[in-house]
């Protein structure tokens, strides 16, 4: 009985000390080149949410074959470019990120296999194993923006998480960010005399709140 106990003792303590150790970047896409492999839904989905966030980003699509809604984002996008081809490795040259999201896990290896020779970030739609980054919910306002992860746990609450600061963060807080560059830009003197008048300014915005 005792040694149940200390069992679960244990893996309540594991539980505990799980944490989410993925290192959050905001990745300027029209600077990189990204290239996705495969032209059905899941497709359409990633180059969805890529664009969604950066719609000026750099990507190429390849695929025998693509269904006609991503032909129709693509069109909509000069930036985003289509190569009806099956895969080939020669393709990985000068890329920066990848997406893979074939219905052929076989090809999905590949090109994970072909990218990490390569030191190339790689991501295989719903295989977490083979994943190098994650596609988390995305929060935007203005010049806000926010990253959520799961630690590829539950898509489901990342969207929950999303929809919430999509809700409560105000739509004229890219004003106050503005308001607060303008300021940051008049202060005068070393580095931690500007951190210390940006934490004045910030606080009594806070005390406001309060009121």
């Amino acid at each position: 009985m005792s040694e149940n106990k200390e069992i679960n003792n244990n893996s309540v303590e594991v539980e505990t000390q799980e944490r989410n150790e993925l290192y959050p970047i905001f990745l300027k896409l029209h600077n990189l080149s990204v290239l996705i492999v495969g032209g059905g839904n899941v497709g359409l989905e990633k180059l969805s949410f890529l664009l969604k966030s950066s719609p000026n980003a750099n990507v190429e699509v390849v695929a025998p074959r693509f269904i006609p809604e991503l032909v129709t984002l693509a069109e909509a996008h000069p930036t985003v470019k289509l190569t009806k081809k099956r895969f080939k490795k020669k393709m990985l040259k000068k890329r920066n990120m990848v997406i893979a999201c074939t219905d052929v896990l076989k090809v999905n290896k590949r090109v994970y296999e072909l990218s990490r020779k390569r030191y190339l970030i790689c991501n295989i739609a719903d295989t977490p194993d083979l994943c190098d980054y994650y596609l988390g919910g995305i929060v935007t306002k203005g010049n806000v923006k926010i990253a959520i992860s799961t630690n590829g746990k539950s898509p489901t609450t990342a969207k929950r998480l999303r929809e919430f600061f999509e809700e409560v963060i105000p739509e004229n807080i890219n004003q106050m960010v503005q308001n607060l560059n303008d300021y940051r830009n008049t202060l005068k003197g070393d580095f931690e005399e500007k951190v210390q008048k940006m934490n004045e300014i910030t606080a009594s915005l806070k005390n406001k709140e309060k009121e």
